[in-house]
């Protein structure tokens, strides 16, 4: 024991440093802003729409929905939803999509739990989901929705956070309100979640990839078609929706090249990865 205290009290100025150089970088939108209310959404928003290089990732992260979408459910019928959209506006880039989340904002369409879809048997075509699976705390309640509301060949599109080498250093220093515990026994969270806070980054690595057999063996109707990881500089210097921008606005494109350019290292530098489910007949 008193060698695991004097390794704690080793790393403690390090992790000091770390929170101090976050606390520094955070938004001065969102400072102080509860993440599970639904004035953190409205914060988002804000920031988004101040955050041009911001806006840019995100319109691509709505193409890589929108292309999987066309490319793996071409010809199916239904609806296409998204869930957990927050501070979304994909209505604008694609005004098919109904938006929703589990708070009750303004400026989307519908509220309510993604582990209790109010959609009929075999109504979407789609459902499209960024950055929201690892914070549902039941997600085979989920899965079992998404089984009943898919029409088959219809399917699923999610952008989570990724899992290699660099994801795992700088997810657990990024986000204080977010784990990330690829060894985590269960896909359920250990305690209470909001919205927003004690969610597991790591989920969609322990669904997909640890655990991918017992997920083929419980929902069955759900093949999994996509795993690609994708998006590290974009993503870093926007200082997503919770960061100052590190780079200014006019190298958004720049980045975006280079980005395009080091994709042979996505498997240990990416940042985000795309997850496409379809619904079997």
């Amino acid at each position: 024991m008193a060698g695991a205290r004097g390794h704690d009290d080793a790393a403690a100025p390090a992790r000091g440093w770390l929170q101090r150089v976050r606390d520094g970088l955070i938004d001065p939108s969102v400072r102080g802003v509860d993440p599970d209310s639904p004035g953190f959404a409205e914060a988002n928003r804000r920031v988004l729409q101040q955050k041009p290089m911001l806006r840019r990732l995100f319109e691509r992260l709505y193409g890589e929905c929108r292309a999987a979408d066309e490319r793996f459910f071409g010809g199916c019928p239904g609806r296409r939803v998204e869930i957990g959209s927050g501070s979304s506006f994909v209505g604008e880039v694609y005004p098919d999509v109904i938006t929703s989340d589990v708070k009750p904002l303004s400026f989307v369409d519908l509220v309510f739990s993604a582990e209790a879809l109010p959609f009929r048997d075999r109504s979407l075509r789609a459902l499209w989901a960024v950055n929201v699976l690892h914070h549902l705390p039941r997600p085979r309640d989920f899965f079992r929705e998404l089984e009943r509301v898919l029409h088959p060949g219809g399917g699923a599109i999610f952008i989570e956070p990724f899992h290699g080498p660099l994801a795992r250093w700088l997810f657990p220093r990024l986000h204080a309100a977010e784990t990330f515990d690829a060894g985590a026994p269960e896909w359920e969270a250990p305690g209470p979640v909001g919205p927003a806070r004690g969610a597991n980054q790591a989920l969609s690595y322990i669904i997909f990839t640890r655990d991918r057999g017992l997920f083929e063996r419980e929902f069955p109707a759900l093949e999994l078609v996509v795993d690609r990881p994708h998006t590290h500089l974009l993503y870093l210097l926007s200082g997503g929706v919770s960061f100052r921008q590190l780079a200014p606005t006019a190298a958004t494109s720049m980045i975006s090249g280079l980005e395009r350019s080091l994709a042979l290292l996505d498997p240990w530098i990416a940042l985000q990865h795309t997850v496409v489910l379809r619904r079997r007949a």
